[in-house]
């Protein structure tokens, strides 16, 4: 990557020439190209949804949708993590049929998570129906949005796969090509006057169309990195490490979970002790706030590829310079759409509708404080994983998640979508300082029990 010789001098310079960066922001930069166009399609998606639909029904796309999320992500080991942290390690040294083994062991166990994920819809979706939705009569759309599940059957180990491979700009086409296809469709129910079924259905086809292609690109690369016969290398390759990668598989599924009922079922807890109007204010607060997610949830990804080799090596400067940097290059972006969406945000929200002022755009004000906090450590989480600690996360988020159930049984029936947003913003600010502390702490240690010089 050339830099020009005006910003290659002060912090900056050394930042934008350092080695590790460039790979961090080359890769982020594919991720965040497709995560903006991507955003700004879903963006128009769901202003024309919203439109179509109303408040109400809109709610309850959003209860639907974040149903079947939910126990989809339940089940789920969080594949795409243990993939690039396994068969990255075996990868690295030169051990091609352990890292094929590793991949093969993480999609089989998707798989079974996947099939358990669907009968859980299947049964539970009467209950969404009646309790979260309010109305018994959705049951089928229900089931029917659940069958992005067995279409996702392998793309969570099919991502960290191509994560660590470096795939990361088809991984930005894939994600804009489903974006547009499901905007497309979304158009055609709009111009036609379509109802939650077609919304539902040009989400559906979407997130199918997503996880077909993700899946058919790892496979091919799979294959030219293994060779054909790559699905063969026996399960034994792997006994030795075979608990080791339960215990980073469970751990990670159990912060998942802890995280799925504490922070990212709000729109479920709204449905069942609000309302779907109140779900729908919240999802609109939401959505809005991807403007300040979009260039930080690359660099989630791809700083974790980096800290996984460099705590690998143990190069303990260079992980500390990694999450400096990163979180120096989340600040630049972060404050400032944090401030622009604190004063734009009543016009931002209009384009959602007018009925959803000033709701909406309260509770977004109650999450940007929250959300500001943990964009600028977004690595508090991850940089746990390589350092031998993932059981660490999962009894932070134990706690958390503890006080904000409870908080949210008080609030939420009584302040509704605004309670909800004053227990994420609680749960963001308690968990990431807690994190990003000990995650210091340990880099510390480590770094004064065995120094080492720096790789690069």
């Amino acid at each position: 990557m050339k830099i020009p010789t005006l910003l290659q001098r002060g912090p900056i310079g050394r930042l934008l020439t350092n080695p590790l960066m460039q790979r961090v922001i080359r890769n982020s930069g594919y991720l965040f190209t497709g995560s903006t166009l991507s955003a700004a399609l879903s963006m128009i998606q769901g202003i024309l949804a919203a439109r179509l639909l109303g408040i109400e029904s809109f709610g309850v796309l959003g209860i639907i949708t974040v149903f079947v999320s939910v126990i989809n992500r339940l089940t789920s080991f969080r594949m795409a993590e243990l993939v690039v942290n396994y068969v990255g390690e075996f990868s690295e040294k030169g051990e091609k049929d352990r890292a094929a083994a590793a991949f093969k062991t993480a999609a089989l166990f998707e798989t079974g998570s996947s099939v358990l994920a669907f009968l859980l819809i299947l049964v539970l979706a009467p209950i969404a129906a009646t309790y979260l939705a309010q109305d018994p009569s959705t049951v089928g759309l229900f089931m029917l949005y659940g069958m992005i599940v067995p279409a996702h059957m392998l793309a969570e180990s099919s991502t960290g796969l191509l994560q660590y491979l470096n795939q990361f700009k088809l991984l930005a086409g894939i994600q804009v090509a489903q974006s547009v296809i499901t905007l497309l469709l979304i158009v055609g129910a709009f111009a036609t006057g379509g109802g939650l079924l077609a919304v539902l259905v040009a989400y559906l086809v979407g997130k199918v169309a997503w996880s077909l292609g993700i899946t058919g690109a790892a496979l091919t690369h799979a294959h030219r990195a293994w060779g054909s016969g790559w699905w063969r290398a026996p399960f034994s390759l792997i006994h030795i490490r075979r608990k080791e990668m339960l215990r980073f598989g469970v751990s990670t599924n159990l912060t998942g979970t802890l995280t799925l009922l504490s922070r990212d079922s709000e729109i479920l807890w709204l449905g069942a002790l609000a309302s779907p109007i109140a779900a729908g204010y919240y999802k609109v607060s939401l959505a809005i706030l991807n403007i300040l997610l979009i260039p930080v949830q690359p660099l989630i990804t791809t700083t974790y590829r980096e800290l996984a080799r460099e705590i690998g090596a143990r190069a303990w400067d260079n992980v500390r310079y990694l999450l400096r940097s990163g979180s120096m290059i989340s600040v630049a972006y972060s404050i400032p759409a944090a401030l622009f969406l604190g004063v734009f945000g009543p016009w931002v929200i209009s384009l959602w509708g007018a009925e959803f002022l000033p709701q909406s755009y309260g509770v977004m004000g109650i999450l940007l404080v929250g959300v500001t906090f943990v964009n600028v450590f977004y690595w508090n989480r991850t940089t746990l994983l390589p350092l031998g600690l993932p059981e660490y996360p999962t009894k932070v988020i134990l706690v958390a998640a503890i006080a904000k159930v409870v908080a949210i049984l008080i609030l939420v029936p009584r302040y509704g979508a605004f309670g909800m947003a004053a227990t994420l913003s609680g749960f963001f600010l308690f968990t990431g300082a807690v994190l990003v502390w000990k995650t210091v702490r340990v880099l510390r240690q480590r770094a004064d029990a065995a120094p080492l010089p720096a790789a690069g």
